[in-house]
């Protein structure tokens, strides 16, 4: 398993967390790519700390779908599945529109006015082709309304399925099917500043509902991987 550079990733305090978001974010960034083995000694060395937190971060991403394991045998990067996005993909959509719904009849003009940055952010990142960039604005977009709810039941839930649809919204923001997002963006924020419920809970989702295209391009899940078998 190739792995960055970088030695001693991982303060001493919140190991588990700190290896959690460490792994998670190399497999989102594609520095761990699908169907990439991932052997312990090779993340120790990396990350500069003991296996026990590393296997505590590995077994929280399998549940996230972002890993797979089998006991004894092998640790891998899941391979974008089209099943895993899917899933993904409604939860979220539908809990942002929630989030909107919940968030909107306080949201106030600052807010607004971070929304309207993240969004120049965003749509600056997409002109100069910064995926990173344009990710974390979109992000920045999204939180602010999962922030202004204050549902941390709805935030968890986000926090577990975002990284699955992470990975396939590199591909969106790495070509010209991205554009289109800095549109609908500006018209959820119209719609906010309207006080329109309804319109800016159904304009979120809709916006979220675009990764649809490039969903239905990722090849059929497939759990048994004769590949991966030979490893052994």
């Amino acid at each position: 398993m190739p792995v960055p550079q970088s030695r001693g990733l991982v303060s001493r305090s919140l190991l588990r967390e700190n290896a959690y978001q460490a792994l998670r974010d190399a497999i989102v960034d594609g520095t761990l790519t699908p169907g990439e083995r991932l052997n312990d000694s090779d993340l120790v060395a990396w990350l500069g700390i003991s296996r026990t937190p590393i296997r505590e971060a590995l077994g929280r991403l399998e549940q996230t779908g972002l890993v797979r394991t089998k006991p004894g045998r092998y640790t891998i990067v899941s391979p974008l599945d089209l099943r895993a996005a899917r899933g993904a993909q409604s939860v979220t959509a539908a809990l942002h529109e929630l989030a909107v719904r919940e968030a909107l009849p306080n949201l106030s003009a600052a807010e607004l006015d971070a929304m309207r940055a993240a969004n120049t952010r965003f749509a600056e990142a997409l002109a100069r082709n910064d995926v990173d960039a344009a990710l974390a604005a979109d992000d920045a977009f999204h939180g602010v309304a999962v922030t202004a709810s204050a549902n941390q039941a709805l935030r968890a839930v986000l926090e577990q399925f975002t990284p699955v649809l992470r990975r396939v919204e590199r591909l969106r923001f790495s070509s010209l099917s991205g554009r289109g997002s800095v549109a609908q963006h500006d018209r959820i924020i119209e719609l906010c500043a309207a006080g329109d419920v309804d319109g800016a809970a159904a304009a979120t989702r809709a916006n979220w509902e675009t990764l649809a295209p490039l969903l239905d391009a990722l090849p059929a899940d497939e759990h048994e991987h004769e590949d991966v078998e030979h490893q052994d």
